[in-house]
């Protein structure tokens, strides 16, 4: 039995060390520090243990291993804190027979042990196999680095080369423990043996399993994987569309959506997800999940059915337009009584200024709607109604689903304006992509070209306005309701001025009641010495004109009100710009006045003719266009018909030339009606009959003389009305029409039907 040996006792929680072995170990405990002091005063060495719990602050001896390792310390370095950092070398095994415990420290009574050499083939056999399952292993794990082979490789001793590798294992403590309790060599060499064994089969499974799992992760495991790893990269490079996708999700769940429309966003969100920030179709992704998030697909307003409510509201907004007014009431009583009908499709022609656009207002506070307005003056492109393709750059809705979006309804009052200013072009025809808009039958499933989703717009209530029925092609016109309104005369000019217009422009330039009085009479001067017009535009803009200046006295220091008289009025608005005159005016030879239908109402169409002598030409001045040019010619031909009767020379028409003018000639005229007025003008000026000038006349003629109806009766009479005219010559056929003329205008007029020339020559002819 060899020597023993009393030296201080350092216990380890959960490490275990090896003769050879260097190692820096943390010292805490108080009664450790005081046996490395009292190592370091003697001759450095230090006995090394384990304890059985590495969990447990304080011990007793029997929590101890039996077996430990005598050390040498090399290094001893205080640490901030209570702690040291001791640098121990092993260098012999020592089997514990006693523990003391010491006033300061513990001490324990070992037995060393060194190996023994035994250079017999078994054992060198064993140190070789030992050797080969290491470089295995250490082939497999690559924990360890290719040096340390060759340190292992060159050591002789056995028992150094066991300790030496056991000390590279990572090997829990009662295996590490059951290594170090092997005093004899062989022993050691053949546990160590099969711990190496025992971590190859465990690193080859490994291998095994992690080659299985490889092989089994399927696509969707591959593409979850790539993907986690792409947002990970993106949110390290702030290029992530989580947040906006989340938020789009949360959306969709929340909201009222169709099941395709679901499909759809879940589709691109998809896709989204996969793209970044920086892809070209990130943008375009964007805008139609957006597009498709926001509109109304099954959100309507609550309809007002409360038709005396209704009635109320139209009659404080517009004066007049009864017509209009009783057709959204008779719809109002139709919905009240069959709320899944599809709603109607009005077209309101007439000229400007008359109230189209602002009656659209009307109708959806009296209905209790959203209101929407599209202008279409001047659309030329098919995408403007029906949007663009996806594929496209800057791609976007049609105006159509655009303004539905805006208003968040999908029963909105929708103004269609201007509906005849539409052109097409190379991009298409517009007004061809309306007719699925405005058809019942098919807007039901209305398709944008960006949506790509059908949407139901039945249920909007389309109203188009219009100022020339006859630009609207037959087609589009098929499928609206037409209510044509018409002049406003001077009686309902002066209720509307009243009403709405003073109270208007006096609130837009700042002025009160107080501010500002018309006098009596002021409104219908201005309406007859400084408008003429269909609508009351040009009255609004008069009447702020005196509100402006009354303003600016104000601000100059004249006391209010400002009174506005007749006498006065000049002073606001400067000369007067029409007169009354052309009704005094006396008869003439070859001047007579006819009357013309345009896109801003009616108006009168002053003809002058005059004979001269020359080779029978028939000369049209004043931007005749050809359908008044074949009038002429026909009345011509009709003069010539009639030479005998009317006494003219036989072949007055190769001796004589007729010159047609009509003044404003900067201005196309075109249309038919103006047959009578012409001929009526080449029979004046051949015979040297004078043609009252009170008189107004419209008609188209015939070769035979007879007197074809005309349309836009009351616009043109209305005109002929302001101008001063007492006598209406007019188609009999149009007789039905005199009705849809105001009364007070009827009373001031006479109306002559006539059926042929004859009867115009009476009645417009002096003797």
């Amino acid at each position: 039995m060899a020597e023993l040996r009393t030296l201080p006792l350092l216990p380890l929680r959960g490490m275990v060390v090896f003769p050879y072995m260097m190692i820096h170990l943390d010292v805490a405990r108080a009664r450790s520090m005081a046996a490395i002091e009292e190592a370091m005063v003697e001759n450095r060495e230090i006995i090394l243990t384990a304890q059985t719990d590495a969990e447990q602050e304080e011990f007793a001896f029997k929590d101890l291993y039996p077996v430990g390792a005598v050390a040498e310390i090399r290094q001893v370095i205080k640490l901030p804190g209570d702690t040291v950092r001791v640098l121990v070398e092993g260098k012999r095994r020592a089997v514990i027979h006693e523990f003391h415990a010491e006033e300061n420290y513990d001490t324990a009574t070992v037995e060393e042990f060194s190996d023994k050499i035994d250079t017999s083939m078994n054992m060198e056999a064993l140190n070789r196999a030992v050797v080969h399952q290491f470089e295995e292993w250490v082939r497999l794990s690559k924990k360890i680095p290719p040096e340390t082979l060759v340190s292992v490789a060159i050591i002789d001793d056995a028992g150094r080369l066991a300790d030496l590798i056991a000390s590279h294992l990572n090997l829990k403590v009662e295996t590490r423990q059951e290594l170090l309790a092997a005093i004899d060599v062989k022993e050691r060499l053949e546990k160590l043996y099969a711990v190496l064994t025992r971590e190859m089969e465990i690193l080859q499974m490994e291998h095994k399993i992690g080659k299985q799992v490889r092989k089994q992760m399927d696509k969707i495991q591959k593409d979850y994987y790539l993907r986690e790893q792409i947002k990970a990269i993106r949110q390290e490079l702030g290029d992530s569309n989580k947040g906006e996708i989340d938020e789009a999700r949360k959306k969709l769940n929340e909201g009222n959506y169709p099941d395709e429309v679901k499909k759809a966003v879940e589709k691109e969100l998809n896709r989204l997800e996969s793209l970044s920030n920086m892809h070209a179709e990130t943008g375009v992704i964007r805008n139609y999940v957006d597009c498709l998030l926001e509109l109304p697909w099954n959100e309507e307003s609550e309809d007002t059915v409360d038709i005396a409510a209704a009635k109320k509201i139209l009659d404080e907004d517009h004066y007049g337009l009864t017509k209009v007014k009783d057709r959204i009431l008779d719809y109002l009583a139709v919905h009240k009584l069959a709320k899944d009908k599809s709603a109607p499709i009005l077209c309101l022609v007439g000229p400007p200024g008359v109230g189209k656009t602002s009656l659209a207002t009307s109708v959806a506070r009296a209905t209790g709607r959203e209101f929407v307005r599209a202008s279409l003056g001047g659309v030329r492109d098919e995408a403007e109604i029906r949007g663009h393709r996806r594929t496209y750059v800057g791609a976007m809705p049609g105006r159509i689903i655009e303004g539905i979006r805006k208003v968040g309804k999908k029963n909105p009052v929708f103004l269609l304006d201007e509906v005849d200013k539409l052109s097409g072009d190379y991009h298409g025809d517009p007004s061809a992509a309306l007719l699925e808009v405005l058809d019942p039958a098919q807007n039901s499933t209305f398709s944008d070209h960006f949506v790509d989703l059908p949407f139901d717009l039945s249920k909007v209530f389309w109203i188009v306005t219009a100022n020339n029925l006859g630009n609207i092609p037959r087609p589009l016109r098929d499928r609206m309701e037409i209510i044509q309104l018409s002049s406003y005369t001077e009686v309902e000019k002066l209720e509307i001025a009243k009403r709405y217009l003073v109270a208007r422009q006096r609130t837009q330039n700042g002025l009160k009641a107080k501010d500002i009085s018309f006098g009596a009479g002021v409104l219908q001067k201005i309406i007859s010495d400084y408008t003429r017009e269909s609508g009351v535009r040009e009255l609004e803009r008069e009447i702020g004109s005196v509100c402006r200046k009354a303003a600016r006295k104000i601000v100059e220091g004249e006391e209010a009100p400002i009174k506005v008289t007749k006498k006065n009025l000049t002073d606001f608005l400067g000369k007067v710009k029409f007169q009354d005159t052309k009704a005094n005016k006396k008869p003439q030879v070859g001047v007579v006045t006819g009357m013309a239908w345009t896109e801003v109402g009616g108006t009168i169409l002053p003809t002058e003719v005059t004979v001269l002598k020359g080779k029978g030409k028939l000369i049209l001045t004043g931007q005749i266009g050809d359908v008044m040019q074949e009038s002429a010619q026909a009345g011509l031909t009709y003069v010539r018909s009639r030479s005998d009767k009317l006494k003219l020379a036989d072949d007055f028409y190769e001796k004589e030339d007729i010159h047609i003018h009509l003044p404003e000639g900067a201005i196309p005229k075109d249309g038919p009606s103006a047959g009578i007025t012409m001929a009526t003008g080449m029979i004046s000026a051949l015979t040297g009959r004078k043609v009252r000038s009170d008189v107004a006349m419209t008609g188209e003629i015939t070769l035979r003389g007879n007197v074809l109806p005309i349309g836009g009766l009351k616009e043109k009479v209305l005109a002929a009305y302001r101008e001063g005219m007492k006598t209406i010559v007019l188609p009999k056929d149009n007789e039905k029409d005199i009705e849809d003329i105001p009364e007070t205008v009827r009373e001031k007029l006479e109306f002559r039907p006539v059926e042929s020339m004859d009867e115009v020559l009476k009645i417009a002819l002096l003797k």
